[in-house]
C-alpha cells in the first residue's frame, strides 16, 4: 500500500528532515538512510518500523545538518616543520648568489598546503538531539499509517464492489448451466448412441453410467460452489482488522484456479463469456489485494 510522510525540525542550531515512503511489495522490505553517528536511533526506528507495518517496500530518510557547528582548525607539525626547513633553506641559496628575499611571515607559512588541517571537533552530547528524533519519528510514522488507512478505506470499498461483481457472475454461471442440463444431456445421449452405432449395442444401464461420467466431467456445481465460498472468505477477511494481504493474495489465486476450471467445462457460448467475465473480475481484485497490508 502506498503512501508518504515528511516532518521537519530544529534545535539549538541543528535542522532535521524526515521523509518516510511506502510501495507495494509482497513482503516487508526496509531500506533505512539515516546519519552516521546517532547511537541506537538506527535499530529504534527499524524496530519501530518493523512494529507497525507487514507488507511494503518503505523507505525511511533523515537529512541532518549542524549549521552552528564550527570547524576545528589544527597545524599539521610535520608539514610546518618541512616547510620552515624549505623556507631556510631558500634564504641561504638567496643568500649565497647575493639575492636578499623579504622574511616570511606566519601567514605566508601558514597558505602552504598542509600545514592546516581540520581538527577534532569537540564530543558533543547527541543524547537530548536523539531523543527529539525519536519522538519526531513516532508522529511521523503516525501521519504515514493514517495516510495509509485512508487510502485502505477507499481501497476496501473497491475490493467489496469487485467481490459484488464476482458473486453476480457466480449467480449469472449457476443460472446458466441450470439452463442448460437438458440441452447438455440430450447431445450426450446423441453422441453416446452416435458411437454405439458403430459398436456392439450397449446395455441400457452401461450407457446410463456413461451418460452419467459425461456429465460429471461438464458439471460446474462444485466450481460454483467454491467460487461462492472463496467470496464469503474474501469478505470475512475484509472484514478483520489485522493484516490480511497475504491470505487474500492466496485466495485470489484459487478464485482464478476455479474460473478457468469453469471455461474448460463451459460447453457453451453463454457459460464461457461468464467464465471470461469472472476471470477479468478476479485478475482486477487480484491486482488491488497487491495493495492490501
Amino acid at each position: 500500500m502506498t503512501a508518504y510522510a515528511n516532518r521537519s525540525g530544529q534545535s539549538d542550531g541543528t535542522s532535521w528532515s524526515w521523509e518516510l515512503r511506502g510501495v507495494n511489495a509482497r513482503g516487508l522490505d526496509l531500506k533505512l538512510r539515516l546519519p552516521d553517528g546517532l547511537g541506537g536511533l538506527e535499530s529504534m526506528a527499524r524496530a519501530a518500523l518493523t512494529t507497525a507495518l507487514v507488507r511494503g517496500s518503505i523507505t525511511l530518510n533523515l537529512r541532518l545538518s549542524r549549521g552552528d557547528v564550527a570547524t576545528a582548525l589544527a597545524l599539521d607539525q610535520a608539514q610546518l616543520d618541512r616547510v620552515l626547513q624549505a623556507l631556510e633553506q631558500v634564504q641561504q641559496r638567496a643568500f649565497a648568489i647575493g639575492v636578499t628575499l623579504a622574511q616570511a611571515t606566519a601567514a605566508d607559512v601558514l597558505n602552504h598546503r598542509g600545514v592546516i588541517v581540520p581538527g577534532q571537533a569537540e564530543d558533543t552530547d547527541d543524547t537530548p538531539l536523539i531523543s527529539m528524533l525519536q519522538a519526531d519519528l513516532h508522529v511521523l510514522l503516525q501521519e504515514f499509517l493514517a495516510m495509509r488507512r485512508a487510502e485502505g478505506a477507499s481501497l476496501l470499498q473497491v475490493m467489496t464492489g469487485q467481490l459484488d461483481q464476482i458473486d453476480t457472475l457466480i449467480v449469472a454461471a449457476a443460472q446458466t448451466a441450470a439452463a442448460r442440463r437438458p440441452e447438455v444431456q440430450a447431445n450426450l445421449t446423441a453422441a453416446l448412441r452416435r458411437v454405439a452405432s458403430d459398436l456392439a449395442p450397449l446395455d441400457p444401464s452401461r450407457m446410463l453410467q456413461e451418460l452419467a461420467l459425461l456429465a460429471i466431467k461438464s458439471d460446474i456445481t462444485e466450481e460454483i460452489d467454491r467460487l461462492s465460498a472463496h467470496v464469503t472468505a474474501a469478505r470475512a477477511l475484509l472484514a478483520d482488522a489485522g493484516p490480511v494481504g497475504r491470505k487474500l493474495d492466496f485466495l485470489a489465486q484459487e478464485f482464478n484456479r476455479e474460473a478457468n476450471t469453469l471455461c474448460a467445462k463451459a460447453q457453451s457460448t453463454d457459460l464461457t463469456r461468464i467464465g471470461l467475465d469472472l476471470k477479468a473480475v478476479i485478475e482486477q481484485l487480484r491486482e488491488q489485494v497487491q495493495n492490501v497490508e
